[in-house]
């Protein structure tokens, strides 16, 4: 089992395999009781960003405590969001920018709270700790004015503009940490 990652307001907890094999099949009651609290029907739209990280880990097994993790509120368990490491630290696709890379999705009702801050300061804490990561990347799309500002406070700056062949045009972002928590 995989250690949940805690922060003031969140459990970042591990999605395990079987919980996204039955979330995937739309097997909401189902994928709750691996996680340990209810599920949203809107949870069923990550159905692609599960698919893509059930087989990282199923093909590499070192990725596992990398991978997706529920933003669940420690005072209800009620979900907020999903954050993940795309990799293991160093991957060769971060071509030298940083150690690793994060992505996050706050659901509708949650956003503009702090959660995503919170939670990316959590998971990059843990990274830290756990394999000395220094260097964080963050891709996101120029018209996610919330989240550029959100990496903005945190101190991650612009460092170039790629194609995203599924996503279209993203600002790479890079940080060192600490984060340097600008909260203007």
């Amino acid at each position: 089992m995989i250690a949940d990652i805690l922060s003031p307001r969140l459990i970042l907890r591990h999605l395990t395999p079987d919980m996204l094999r039955a979330s995937m099949q739309a097997r909401l009651a189902e994928a709750a009781r691996w996680l340990g609290a209810p599920l949203p029907i809107s949870w069923l739209e990550e159905a692609a960003v599960m698919s893509l990280r059930l087989d990282q880990m199923e093909n590499e097994p070192d990725y596992a405590p990398w991978s997706m993790r529920a933003m669940l509120l420690r005072e209800t368990g009620q979900l907020v969001g999903h954050i993940n490491f795309h990799t293991c630290p160093g991957h060769p696709y971060l071509a030298g920018r940083g150690d690793v890379e994060l992505g996050y999705s706050v659901l509708p009702a949650f956003r503009r709270q702090g959660f995503a801050t919170e939670a990316l300061t959590a998971c990059a804490d843990w990274a830290v700790h756990t394999a000395g990561v220094k260097r964080f990347v963050l891709s996101i799309s120029p018209d996610n004015l919330p989240s550029q500002q959100l990496a903005a406070r945190l101190g991650f700056r612009w460092l170039e503009r790629v194609e995203d062949p599924e996503d279209g045009p993203e600002d790479v972002l890079v940080a060192d940490w600490p984060f340097q928590q600008d909260h203007a």
